[in-house]
């Protein structure tokens, strides 16, 4: 049997990142995923879908990911059920994510890495900052 799902889309607002009393990091937040058609009116349509991290990751992504980014979650979908305080039975669908890439760089207004220094220890620049252009590698250089 198999349960796992890939979803890409952009967060709804900041992960809410938690702890067990045991101390285990619980993370949560919603992710917004295009649905591959749309209305009749041409308005696109999305579902917002639930995603658990657990432990490392979730604070990984409490530290780096921000409301309208876009990332990549791989996963399973886990289904549980309570009871509430009306005595109803709820039911609760989520992703319960192994791993979550980072697909948009974290950059400020003003084009620099948030957190980050423009240059590195010795004042050089960063020579990997603006990953967008290609590097400059002579032919002897290359190992095939």
């Amino acid at each position: 049997m198999l349960n796992r799902v890939i979803l890409i889309g952009r967060l709804t607002r900041d992960p809410d990142l938690r702890y067990t009393t045991q101390g285990v990091a619980v993370g949560q937040f919603t992710l917004a995923v295009d649905r591959p058609f749309t209305k009749e009116g041409g308005e696109k349509e999305a579902d917002f879908i639930p995603v658990v991290t657990w432990r490392q990751l979730a604070e990984t992504c409490a530290n780096f990911l921000r409301k309208g980014r876009l990332c990549a979650v791989e996963g399973r979908i886990q289904v549980r059920n309570y009871e509430n305080n009306e005595g109803k039975r709820v039911y609760v669908t989520e992703v319960i994510a192994d791993n979550v890439r980072f697909l948009e760089s974290n950059r400020t207004n003003d084009g620099e890495r948030a957190g980050s220094t423009p240059s590195n220890d010795n004042g050089s620049r960063d020579p990997f900052q603006d990953d967008s252009h290609p590097i400059d590698i002579s032919e002897d250089d290359l190992p095939f």
